[in-house]
This record gives C-alpha cells, sequence and structure tokens, in this order.
C-alpha cells in the first residue's frame, strides 16, 4: 500500500511539474531592453555611418522596426514612468526629469526664461499597477538592472513590481562613472575598471540562467535598462582610437554646431568617446542575445529595444546629432522624441519588417499583457494599445499621441505641448500661445510650419489636446515676474560667441591624435580585482 501511495504521489509530482512546463511553454519570456539618451539615428540600422551596433541590429534585422515610434517623453523620467504605467506623462504627472527645479527654484538655474515651470510628481505613485506587478500577477518571476530615476528609497524597482533590483536607485546617471568602482548603492563593485554596461549585461544573464522556465516552470520579465548613454561619455582608449581614427577617415566637419532658439545643437556624428560609449553597449547587448541562444530560449523570448528620449545634441554633453529629425533631448521637435522601437516576437515578426503606424513607450504595457496571454487592464495602461493587431497585418483605428511638457529642461526645449494625429503634429508653446503644424509624411525633419495654411486642422488638434489635457488635470508653466528681456538677450549672446567656440575647440581636441583624458581613461585601464 505504501508503494502505492508512493507512486501515486510521484505521478502527481512530475504531472505537475509536466503542467508547469507547458503552461510557461505557452507563456513567452520577454527581456526588455531600454537604452538612455539613444537617438533616432544612433544606430547602424537606423542610418548611421558613424556608430557600429550589430548586435542591436540584429533585433531589428530578427524583429520588427516600428519606424514611427516614440518615447512618451523628450526626458528620461517621464518616458520611463509611462512605459511602467502605461499613461501618457499629463495623466502621471512626472512631466520632467526627477530632481529638476519647478516654480522660483529654476531662477537658480540662470536661464532667464519668460516662464516658470510647472510643480510635478517625484515619485511613480503606489497606487498604480505597474507592468512588472501585472506579469507577477500572471506568474512572471520580475528582474530589473540598471537606471531606474523614478523615485527615492520607497519608490525603487523592488517598490513598483520587481522582485530582484540590480542598480536600480534614485540617481538618473551613473554616479562614478561607466567604470568600477561605482558610487551605486545597489551594484556592488566587483573589479576596478570592470565597464557598467556590461555588468549590467552579466546580471541581466545570471538572472535568466538561473530562472530557465526549463527548470523553474515559470516564465520571466527581465528589464535591462542601460545607464548609457547618457553623460558623462566614457570609454576606453581603445575604442576611442577605433572611432576617432573612423572619424578621420570619413572627414572631418569644420564645424560640427548651429544655434538653436537657447543653445548650441550639434550637427553630425564624430564624437569618439560616445561612439565608443555605443559600441560598449552594444557589445552588452551581445552578451544577452547570446545567452539566450545558448540556453535555446530565443524561440519562445520577446525581445524589445528602444530608448527613453532622443540623442543628446545640445545641454548636456552635446554628444550626436538626430540629423535627419530637427535637434534632440528635451525638444518638442521629432530629434526629441522619435526612437529606436524595435519589438522581436517570435512566431510572428518577420524579420525587419517596418510598420510605420505610430506608437508610444505606452503601448509595452497592453501588448506584453496580450502577448502573455493575460487580461489587459484598461483603468491602468489608460493611454497605450495593445500593438498584437499590427504583428498579425491588422491596422488599429488612428488615435492621438499626446506629449505635454511644462519646462525648459537642460537641452534648450521650451515648454510646449505636442499632438500627432496621422501623419499631422501641432506643437503649442506656453510662452506666447503660438502654434506650430508639420505634416511628417512630407516634412521629417520639420522645416516648414504650416500653420497658417491649415486653420482648421490647427483647430481640431488643438481642440483635441487641450481637451485631454484638461480631462487629466495637466499642470502648465507660470510667467515669471521678474523675467528680464536684457539678461535674456546676455544668456543667448553668451551661448553663441563663448560656448559654441568653446565646444567646437573641445571637439577638435577629442578629435586630436593625441588626447589624453588624464585619469586613466576615466578608469578604465584599471587591473586591480
Amino acid at each position: 500500500m505504501l508503494k502505492f501511495y508512493i507512486s501515486i504521489l510521484s505521478f502527481l509530482l512530475v504531472f505537475s511539474v509536466s503542467c508547469q512546463k507547458q503552461e510557461s511553454e505557452s507563456r513567452p519570456n520577454i527581456v526588455f531592453i531600454l537604452a538612455d539618451d539613444l537617438g533616432y539615428t544612433d544606430l547602424s540600422c537606423m542610418g548611421s555611418t558613424y556608430y557600429e551596433t550589430p548586435n542591436i541590429d540584429r533585433i531589428a534585422d530578427q524583429g520588427t522596426i516600428f519606424t514611427n515610434g516614440y518615447a512618451a517623453s523628450r526626458v528620461c523620467s517621464p518616458s520611463r514612468a509611462s512605459i511602467m504605467s502605461g499613461k501618457f506623462t499629463a495623466r502621471h504627472n512626472i512631466t520632467v526629469h526627477i530632481g529638476s527645479p519647478s516654480g522660483e527654484a529654476w531662477r537658480k538655474r540662470n536661464r532667464f526664461t519668460k516662464l516658470l515651470p510647472a510643480d510635478y510628481t517625484h515619485n511613480l505613485p503606489k497606487d498604480y499597477i505597474t507592468m512588472p506587478e501585472a506579469l507577477k500577477q500572471h506568474g512572471y518571476k520580475t528582474f530589473f538592472a540598471g537606471k531606474w530615476h523614478l523615485g527615492d528609497k520607497g519608490s525603487w524597482p523592488e517598490d513598483h513590481g520587481f522582485d530582484i533590483n540590480v542598480g536600480g536607485w534614485t540617481s538618473g546617471g551613473p554616479r562614478g562613472g561607466y567604470f568600477s568602482p561605482y558610487q551605486n548603492p545597489n551594484l556592488e563593485n566587483l573589479k576596478e575598471g570592470e565597464n557598467l554596461s556590461h555588468r549590467l549585461a552579466k546580471e541581466t544573464v545570471n538572472f535568466i540562467q538561473e530562472n530557465n522556465p526549463q527548470k523553474t516552470g515559470k516564465p520571466f520579465f527581465a528589464y535591462l535598462s542601460f545607464y548609457a548613454v547618457h553623460s558623462p561619455i566614457q570609454t576606453t582608449q581603445e575604442k576611442w582610437k577605433k572611432y576617432r581614427d573612423k572619424a578621420v577617415e570619413q572627414g572631418i566637419a569644420e564645424s560640427a554646431y548651429s544655434m538653436g532658439k537657447f543653445l548650441p545643437i550639434r550637427q553630425v556624428q564624430d564624437n569618439p568617446i560616445y561612439a565608443g560609449l555605443v559600441e560598449q553597449m552594444d557589445d552588452a547587448v551581445g552578451q544577452v542575445l547570446s545567452a539566450l541562444d545558448d540556453l535555446g530560449l530565443e524561440e519562445n523570448t520577446i525581445v524589445v529595444f528602444t530608448s527613453d528620449n532622443g540623442g543628446v545634441a545640445a545641454g548636456d554633453n552635446f554628444s550626436t546629432s538626430n540629423k535627419p529629425l530637427r535637434a534632440g533631448k528635451g525638444y518638442q521637435f521629432e530629434g526629441g522624441i522619435r526612437e529606436p522601437y524595435f519589438i522581436k516576437v517570435p512566431g510572428l515578426s518577420k524579420g525587419g519588417e517596418k510598420i510605420d503606424y505610430p506608437v508610444s513607450g505606452t503601448d509595452f504595457y497592453p501588448t506584453f499583457l496580450e502577448l502573455a496571454g493575460a487580461e489587459k487592464l484598461p483603468g491602468e495602461h489608460n493611454d497605450g494599445i495593445s500593438l498584437l493587431p499590427l504583428f498579425k497585418g491588422e491596422t488599429p483605428a488612428e488615435r492621438a499621441l499626446i506629449w505635454h511638457f511644462p519646462h525648459y529642461g537642460n537641452q534648450g526645449g521650451e515648454p510646449s505641448s505636442i499632438i500627432r494625429r496621422g501623419n499631422w503634429k501641432l506643437i503649442h508653446y506656453y510662452e506666447d500661445g503660438r502654434k506650430e503644424l508639420y505634416n511628417l509624411s512630407k516634412d521629417l525633419s520639420e522645416t516648414t510650419d504650416v500653420a497658417t495654411a491649415y486653420p482648421d486642422k490647427v483647430e481640431e488638434l488643438n481642440k483635441e489636446l487641450f481637451d485631454y489635457l484638461k480631462e487629466v488635470g495637466a499642470k502648465y508653466a507660470n510667467p515669471d515676474p521678474e523675467y528680464s528681456e536684457e539678461k535674456a538677450k546676455e544668456f543667448l549672446h553668451k551661448m553663441e560667441y563663448e560656448k559654441m567656440p568653446a565646444l567646437e575647440k573641445q571637439r577638435m581636441e577629442m578629435l586630436s591624435n593625441d588626447f589624453d583624458p588624464n585619469n586613466n581613461w576615466w578608469g578604465s585601464m584599471a587591473t586591480k580585482d
């Protein structure tokens, strides 16, 4: 009789494991890779002839390319909050990077602007059911590595649905730089000189190996959020030389900057330090893709690659150019919000297929739920839609994408709100109430404002935009009673006649044959264990 019960228990155990394995195999794993400050044309597959990104290109080549893929904001924290919540920025009210001053505190930046930026929410609200929380409810093991920047302690990844958090905390930049020792309370220093992007990839690979669904019977959601390619830009001597020589070979332009409304804007891709930083991140992506291959998980794993906002062309490190798109991070133009946006769905992606339907960072949440076979949560991901119909050749109804930024930020953009519907893009400016209208199918570079030629379209889009902003209780910038036009003119004169020449000089120094940052190449040459 005892043998009978043992055999029954053994059968039930095997049956249970078998059922778990079948259930796991029916739910795809998800690897979500997010770059920081990577521009639309910062990849080889997106048109760059300077940067080299074979591993990220592989995701595009094997997956689906959304040519009208957008970040939900022109800067990082709002965009990241939208990915986590499925909500446009005006709805969750994290409308600028967390830590940016608002109201009268903005004056300390000495930018001398007409408006004082609006107040905003400083922590991802805990009452939201976030994307990882929803996936956890559907049986997923969840993992986060890298940049978080969605609040102080108490609002870190582990507080919003991630079982494991490696490196995610309050800071928006890589404290300590891209080579160990890092200054990150959630990332242990292991070896001096270790590269941060490679380390985050290694941690992600370790998680995947330890949580292989073939062993655990449970699918995983791995969110690899690189600090790269955010400032400070740093790379190894070897990679700097590779791209310095490549810039010389391609021909160094006499000048690289032109003056925007507030700040100089970079017009060419020839920064060898930034190029090396991009390649370091690409190498790290390759580590993760290789691990999926080696473990036999490629055919049941969704892989996504995108960025949180446009490439930095002004304001911080002036690293890249987003041309043919206008401007870059922080701006209301396409260079600030349009992104590389690749999704590889085994069995659905057609390898390099391009889809032109406009999509947003808000759409990942409902898309993942549907692909995982979970019920969607429309009361949570209010502004996102599932992209699954697009993979099946269907076209969803046209919808509006909306951006709200009642701030100036660090890069030179203006307080403004944007609506895109179809090929039409309307920008409303809060300094003076003016509006610009662009037809992106004919004018991707936004060179010609056609607002006066299409007044009915301006009125239609403006109404839809402000109906939405009113519905969600959007906040706005206010006039600064201490605004000084004279000081503003002095600032602009300094930017054009002092800052821009200094940037050109710095650029030539980086491209000189004997360039040396005099700090052991940012610590990358350290060899201590």
